[in-house]
């Protein structure tokens, strides 16, 4: 069975110097969220690997979503913050980190918020941040990749968002234990609706050496579309093919 000893470890040699340089200056702590991700990843038998160009400076990093492993996936390549529901920032060592990462929170029952949460986003990109969206607005099942939502791209609408670059990026869990893994195999990776994170992850972890890879798709901007609904279906278009490709095994 995987362990928890390395992100332990890694855990408490990172919190301090963390807590030590967020108190000084959060831009000296923004690399050790990172490192974490990285830790995290390799004690749950994780690998990863990344194609294509990232890019940086006030990026939207628009991303398909199956798993709480997704974060320290994409967590150990991309720089930049997650948006993530509100409970994320209630599950202890991993809400710490969040915060470290500047995590923006989307509360699920308060609609109302909505244009305040959008504010934000579009207030961290003005100022150069970059930001990781999970535009179906939940994790799916890992067969299949779940509309975009539209109305999460409303942040990089309006006067000042038009040098904003949107880059599409997927992920895909292509291999168990050195064979591709198949669908069947691929549901027990998948996190899917609100399924208990504590038996989940203890289920993951009997599972074996996981290989995952992501691929970044070429960068776009809203101004390049008429309307941010086309610009939704591009890129949930353009990462969906960027899935087949990955699980078909044309890496």
């Amino acid at each position: 069975m995987k362990t928890m000893a390395g992100a332990l470890i890694a855990t408490g040699a990172l919190l301090p110097p963390t807590y030590a340089a967020r108190l000084v200056d959060s831009r000296a702590a923004e690399n050790m969220p990172r490192l974490w991700h990285r830790a995290v990843s390799r004690s749950l038998g994780v690998s990863s690997t990344l194609a294509g160009t990232v890019a940086s400076g006030a990026v939207l990093y628009v991303v398909n979503h199956l798993s709480w492993l997704d974060i320290p996936v994409i967590g150990s390549h991309l720089k930049g913050s997650f948006v993530a529901k509100s409970e994320v920032g209630e599950m202890g060592i991993v809400g710490f980190f969040a915060g470290m990462q500047d995590t923006i929170y989307v509360d699920r029952g308060r609609r109302l918020r909505s244009a305040e949460q959008s504010s934000a986003i579009q207030q961290r990109l003005s100022n150069g941040d970059n930001i990781i969206l999970f535009p179906e607005g939940t994790s799916n099942d890992g067969v299949r990749i779940l509309p975009f939502k539209s109305a999460l791209f409303s942040s990089i609408e309006g006067v000042g968002t038009e040098a904003i670059r949107i880059q599409p990026v997927t992920i895909a869990y292509t291999h168990l234990n050195g064979l591709p893994l198949t669908r069947n195999r691929l549901i027990e990776i998948a996190w899917i609706g609100d399924m208990a994170l504590g038996s989940h992850a203890l289920d993951f972890m009997r599972l074996g050496r996981i290989k995952a890879q992501i691929l970044c798709h070429e960068p776009v901007r809203r101004v390049d579309f008429p309307d941010r609904k086309a610009l939704a279906r591009h890129c949930q278009t353009v990462i969906s093919a960027g899935y087949r490709q990955l699980t078909r095994g044309h890496s």
